[in-house]
């Protein structure tokens, strides 16, 4: 019923260099290398094993209350309520509604801005992972939304689903932590003398990560899994991938620029200067909820050995790699989709994240039968000072 590996998030690499050839050619071989290490085998879960025993229990959990692991109608109010807050400040804003006053324009910016983090961690990102839906046609279709928020679809399954979720917190596997030469995220990475102030630079970094997705990383990444072959598994070539994506793009740049210049009673620069408050919000917003969950201190960064072997299995190493935060908190679970449940989340990413509230516990129980540690960190407010900590760690200490 389940299916295990593969899953999570787009996380942030930018590159002090200013020479773009010189990026996207360091980015080819960053994608090419994590390809060619792909051969990292994790060690077999084993009969009577807690993946096993996980997986029959939460199972057991649906079977039994008669509950579908999709969406149900609290996910359909909520997905209407994420959209809505994105696409009626916009409709406002381009009826000329806001002209009246430049703090209600500027207004239906922050707001969009908190709409394309909901939509991003609940709507979309359950739709591509399959959760969404028993239906393939709803799922691309709401997981599609991502294009329409100036992202790329089938670049963030291969980055989230595939490299993330597999191989988490493994250097030069998981890119969700390979962040160029600004910020040092895993020991495998070089330590440089001016990491030892990413704590504090880290997060003006985090405000630029939309602002660098929608502005190139799509484009880079496109050459970078093209080479690597990562493309044929989403039928895609690279021709196709930057025809789909110039013409998302042009789509893009006719709406959230064109439109408002034409039509919201404001001046060209004060819609850019919408447009980067609105990506601003959403940058540092997406980076606060997924990295606390993994670059923390209780993060053991498993590395394989010489023949490419991990120590443990898939699902032993995602509890060893990743911490729940703020389970108590309604209205956190609710607006960032459950990636508070980020445990639950490795483990059942094919499971609506509506039901990953009462799928903790099974975990969390199942973990302590097998003496296997279960990280929570009991508020938003102690995650990201973890993460903090663990930024200052990583930038002091070549080895943890």
């Amino acid at each position: 019923m389940f299916k295990t590996g593969i899953k999570c998030s787009s996380i942030f690499d930018i590159h002090y260099t200013l020479n773009i050839k010189y990026y996207i050619r360091k980015k080819i071989i960053i994608v090419a290398e994590i390809v060619r290490k792909k051969l990292v085998k994790f060690a077999p879960k084993g009969k009577d094993s807690f993946h096993e025993a996980l997986k029959n229990r939460v199972n057991d959990y649906f079977v039994t209350n008669n509950i579908s692991t999709y969406s149900n109608t609290q996910m359909y109010i909520k997905t209407v309520a994420m959209l809505s807050m994105y696409f009626v400040p916009y409709l406002l804003m381009v009826s000329g509604l806001t002209a009246i006053s430049p703090w209600l324009f500027y207004a239906m910016w922050i707001l969009m801005g908190v709409g394309i983090v909901g939509i991003g961690t609940s709507v979309m990102h359950d739709s591509n992972h399959g959760a969404y839906a028993d239906n393939k046609t709803v799922n691309m279709l709401l997981g599609g939304v991502l294009n329409v928020l100036g992202g790329y679809s089938v670049n963030w399954r291969i980055q989230h689903n595939v490299l993330h979720h597999t191989y988490t917190n493994i250097g030069g596997l998981d890119e969700d932590i390979e962040t160029g030469v600004a910020l040092r995220m895993t020991p495998t990475r070089e330590l440089k003398p001016f990491h030892k102030y990413q704590h504090i630079y880290a997060w003006g970094l985090y405000c630029l990560m939309n602002l660098y997705w929608v502005i190139a990383k799509d484009y880079i990444k496109i050459f970078a899994y093209s080479k690597a072959d990562l493309l044929k598994n989403e039928k895609k070539t690279k021709t196709s991938a930057l025809i789909e994506l110039s013409l998302l793009k042009v789509f893009y740049i006719a709406y959230i620029f064109v439109l408002p210049i034409m039509f919201s009673g404001f001046a060209w620069y004060q819609i850019v200067g919408g447009f980067v408050i609105m990506h601003v919000i959403a940058g540092f917003s997406l980076a606060c909820i997924f990295q606390p969950a993994h670059v923390v201190e209780t993060s053991d960064y498993g590395a394989p050995d010489d023949d490419r072997k991990m120590e443990n299995n898939w699902a032993v190493h995602q509890l060893l790699n990743t911490a729940d935060f703020a389970p108590n908190n309604k209205l956190v679970s609710w607006f960032i989709g459950g990636l508070n449940f980020q445990i639950e989340h490795h483990l059942f990413p094919q499971v609506c994240h509506i039901h990953y509230p009462k799928i903790a516990k099974i975990v969390a129980d199942v973990a302590k039968e097998y003496n296997i540690p279960y990280q929570v960190m009991p508020t938003f407010r102690s995650a990201l000072i973890a993460h903090g900590k663990m930024l200052k760690r990583l930038g002091r200490n070549e080895n943890l």
